[in-house]
């Protein structure tokens, strides 16, 4: 396959938004927070600032640096909408069998699932990142800027609540990601 001379893609900058690019690293700051990403590791991938918008862009790209401009454009994408609006993932307790008892351990930074399917012992999912999880009555509502520690905290606490060995029809019990939105009340 023939190398392409010039990949190019054009992130915009929404107003309220600043970013900065040094050496790889980009720092973004809006109105729900700020990130900090090092894409150093992306080699042949140029990203600035031009007029308003992020450029990223590669010369003589072979198909390995043409698919790594796309992913690096798409995380800076993902980056300047989650300091301007930020994530919302909203997962559901399903309870059949046994009440289950949800809280949020912000001091080790997990949640605990008490009484799942009779269990004697908790389950236990990791907060990742800056993720704020909280719960109100039967919903946990998990939000950040950062898409990939928000997604990763709601499938952690999905996964935690996995139900192995039984028939999936007649045990539903568990957490199950129901939302996943934008705009934060942080």
């Amino acid at each position: 396959m023939a190398k392409k001379a010039h990949i190019y893609y054009e992130v915009p900058i929404p107003s309220g938004v600043t970013v900065e690019v040094s050496g790889g690293v980009i720092k973004a700051r809006g109105p729900k927070g700020f990130i900090e990403r090092d894409f150093s590791y992306a080699k042949g991938v140029l990203i600035g600032v031009r007029d308003g918008r992020i450029v990223v862009e590669a010369y003589f790209a072979n198909r390995r640096l043409r698919a790594l401009t796309g992913t690096v454009a798409a995380h800076l994408r993902n980056i300047i909408e989650g300091v301007a609006e930020g994530y919302r993932y909203k997962l559901k307790v399903i309870a059949m069998h046994f009440p289950i008892t949800v809280r949020v351990d912000e001091g080790r930074r997990i949640v605990v699932v008490k009484n799942f399917l009779g269990e004697k012992s908790d389950r236990v999912a990791r907060i990742v990142g800056d993720a704020k999880v909280r719960v109100e009555g039967d919903d946990i509502i998990v939000e950040g800027v950062d898409l990939e520690s928000v997604s990763q905290t709601a499938a952690n606490i999905e996964l935690a609540t996995k139900v192995v060995d039984r028939d999936r029809r007649a045990f539903i019990d568990g957490i199950y990601i129901y939302d996943k939105g934008e705009g934060i009340e942080l």
